[in-house]
């Protein structure tokens, strides 16, 4: 049985975060928001935009974060672009890596296996894997006459929305919802479940048995 802790022991510091985004940054500013409440211990160190042109850049800066522009169509391929990318991670010594709207597929080196997050705003397996993003996924979720959607925090792999599920928290949809009203929903639950899953990892009670997350007891 393979077992994986991503976290052996509870942080005695805050979480050092790398945010790698590819849009406008909302999750960026809902994890600093959650740092100025107090309730998310972390520090990013890091902020890695896929695109030049994104609005999340801008954004980082203006709140005086470090922002690294690593376009993937500057690489030949998929292997050299996550080089480039875990590079950069590492010297900046992070914990935790966070896809926040990371639309790009990376290759996640052994050594950040375990510390690699997703959110994905669909409940998993459902409307997931490539060409699953965005207002794409809600739209889906209303062609289809869904009752209930929401989102999945997950360990990434090197596949699309496949990695073990952390967490995951429901909405209803409702008869009068559109994309945008979906959207804005899914992402009030994605504004806790993805800072409640990195209190986990940084509390060291995550931990993957054969590709299932089990959360381990709080330590008093």
């Amino acid at each position: 049985m393979m077992v994986l802790r991503p976290v052996t022991s509870p942080l005695t510091r805050p979480v050092r975060l790398a945010v790698l985004i590819s849009g406008g940054g909302t999750t960026l500013l809902n994890f600093l928001d959650a740092m100025h409440r107090g309730d998310l211990a972390a520090e990013i160190p890091v902020v890695i935009a896929s695109r030049a042109d994104c609005r999340g850049v801008d954004r980082s800066r203006a709140r005086g974060l470090r922002c690294e522009v690593i376009e993937r169509r500057a690489f030949n391929d998929v292997a050299g672009f996550s080089r480039a990318i875990f590079e950069i991670l590492r010297n900046a010594q992070v914990d935790l890596v966070t896809l926040a709207g990371f639309l790009s597929l990376i290759e996640i080196p052994d050594d950040f296996l375990g510390r690699v997050m997703n959110i994905h705003p669909a409940l998993i397996p459902a409307f997931c894997g490539h060409g699953f993003y965005g207002h794409h996924v809600h739209e889906a979720v209303l062609a289809r006459g869904c009752k209930l959607s929401g989102c999945t925090v997950h360990f990434a792999d090197n596949h699309y929305d496949q990695g073990p599920i952390i967490l995951q928290q429901a909405v209803p949809v409702l008869d009068a919802d559109t994309p945008d009203t979906l959207a804005a929903r899914v992402f009030e639950a994605e504004c806790q479940a993805y800072p409640e899953a990195i209190r986990l990892f940084a509390a060291g009670r995550l931990e993957i048995r054969d590709r299932r997350v089990f959360t381990r007891p709080a330590l008093h």
